[in-house]
């Protein structure tokens, strides 16, 4: 007994010694964990850095006699937004108040301001718990209280006694703190005690995404730290999720527009029921829970060699979540991937990819007069656009599985490009002596239960302005995500003047 007491106190002397922190949540708990936090410096975040730093390994945010804020201000994630999630992270705080804003907005970017749910906390443990309402609705439940909110909010129940809940926190040390959403369900949690449970009802005022954000109070002199920031993405509960994913700038004005492109998808996509779109821009994200409840990918991006899909590790990533069902679709440039490395990967993935020395990529006006049957295919109209209409894919043998989606016929012109380009291509010129069909777009049912879908079009930006061009792509969207297409397919509005904001500065 003697002999296993020894051991145990060695064991606990081992970890003080060491450092590791231990926390109310066992290693199995913290499954799913990302940390958003490196504990070295604030990459990822965005502040106003007369207050905010990282000290002792915790992001630090203090003000002084001789250095106040005149207002509220924030240090904001820019990594991603929040939807459905749980996150974990410790606080400490001498003086003053500070708080948790998530699923919030940026209201002032130059000044750090922002406006949302925050779960709040301050120094003397008066409103450590409660829900409050940054530049809204104000204080939506307070310690203690089950609350639903319709107009103003309604106490339906009791989580603990306030007083009680307070007695275990500890001021001026550190303490664990767990927000939990879900859909319009949101939880607080501090040192492993419920604070509040809130369910927010009112559909007009609610938040189920947005940004995450840590206050710094005006006020007396405080500091507040932060460490162990982490955070875990949960199903939605109440939308399909598309992450949709915009490349770097490339080309010239009006081409490749990933990222404009892609900010209208978003902007479709957030004015359809049963829809969350969540983007990320220039480039793969440095969320490292980007697609860890997402229901289909978008890649809107360069591809060949630089396909972001293919650097370091992110195939096996991709892989892993191609076996959960993930959906993938892939636009334009993003179909092509070197035949060695994601060749084989995006036949089974989305059924098709453009292989070097086999598929070309003329500009040319391909008239789809005929569509398939097929729930992409909802709404949609015959109809032509002059795009650089990748074709003569790579597919499987005998297009098993694929269902093709647009086909046409090109003219002998596309074999006939001044710089060459993949025309010379016997496989092609043979293939459109015979008149074969060629096809642009094309679909796939997985058999680890995901969808998959390829596209060719969009080089050119303007052509998102095309009704039938845009609906057959956010119909697929939703098709991957395996949300229902509506009877009509997606209905959507883009204006001259949404086709020309979020482009590239590229020169002239």
């Amino acid at each position: 007994m003697k002999a296993c007491l020894k051991f145990l106190i060695g064991v606990a002397f081992s970890f003080v010694a060491f450092g590791v922190s231990v926390t109310a949540h066992g290693a199995d708990d913290e499954d799913g964990f990302k940390p958003l936090f490196n504990g070295r410096d604030l990459a990822g975040w965005d502040g106003n850095p007369k207050f905010w730093s990282v000290s002792d390994g915790s992001i630090t945010g203090q003000t002084t006699k001789d250095n106040p804020t005149s207002g509220n201000t924030f240090l904001i994630w820019r990594g991603g937004t929040l939807d459905d999630f749980e996150l974990r992270l410790s606080f400490k705080i001498v003086g003053g108040n500070s708080g948790i804003q998530y699923r919030s907005k940026v209201l002032d970017e130059k000044n750090w301001v922002v406006g949302g749910y925050q779960a709040d906390f301050d120094a003397a443990g008066g409103y450590s718990g409660i829900l409050y309402e940054e530049r809204g609705r104000g204080i939506l439940a307070q310690r203690g209280q089950k609350v639903t909110v319709k107009g103003k909010p309604e106490a339906t129940g009791s989580v603990g006694h306030s007083d009680e809940i307070k007695a275990a926190i500890k001021l001026e040390d550190w303490n664990d703190y767990v927000v939990t959403a879900r859909g319009n369900h949101l939880v607080h949690k501090i040192n492993g005690r419920t604070t509040v449970d809130v369910t927010d009802e009112n559909a007009e005022k609610r938040a189920m995404s947005g940004v995450l954000a840590l206050q710094l109070h005006a006020g007396p002199p405080m500091t507040v730290q932060f460490k162990n920031v982490r955070i875990k993405r949960l199903p939605l509960v109440a939308a399909k999720k598309i992450v949709l994913v915009a490349g770097t700038p490339s080309h010239g004005p009006g081409d490749h527009e990933f990222n404009a492109g892609c900010l209208l998808l978003k902007k479709c996509l957030d004015a359809t029921p049963g829809v969350l779109a969540a983007i990320y821009l220039n480039g793969w994200p440095k969320d490292p829970s980007a697609f860890d409840n997402a229901d289909s990918i978008l890649i809107y991006s360069d591809g060949g060699g630089g396909h972001p899909a293919i650097q370091g590790d992110r195939l096996k990533q991709v892989g892993e979540l191609m076996k959960k069902g993930v959906g993938l679709a892939c636009a334009h440039y993003a179909v092509e991937v070197p035949k060695e490395k994601g060749g084989p990967e995006f036949l089974e993935w989305i059924g098709g990819y453009f292989e070097m020395n086999w598929s070309v990529n003329p500009h040319w006006v391909a008239k789809y007069e005929k569509l398939p049957q097929h729930p992409i295919t909802r709404g949609v109209k015959p109809f032509e656009a002059n795009d650089e209409w990748y074709y003569h894919m790579r597919f499987p043998e005998n297009m098993k599985g694929v269902t093709l989606i647009l086909t046409a016929l090109p003219p002998d012109s596309t074999l006939s490009r001044p710089d060459g380009g993949h025309s010379g291509n016997p496989h092609v010129r043979e293939a459109i002596k015979r008149k074969e069909p060629q096809h642009m777009a094309w679909a796939i049912e997985r058999p680890d239960g995901g969808r998959g879908f390829g596209f060719t079009g969009g080089h050119n930006h303007v052509n998102w302005g095309n009704e039938d061009f845009r609906k057959l792509v956010l119909n697929a969207l939703l098709w991957t995500a395996k949300a229902e297409v509506p009877a009509d397919g997606v209905k959507s509005q883009i204006t001259p003047e949404d086709l020309k904001a979020n482009l590239d500065p590229k020169g002239k």
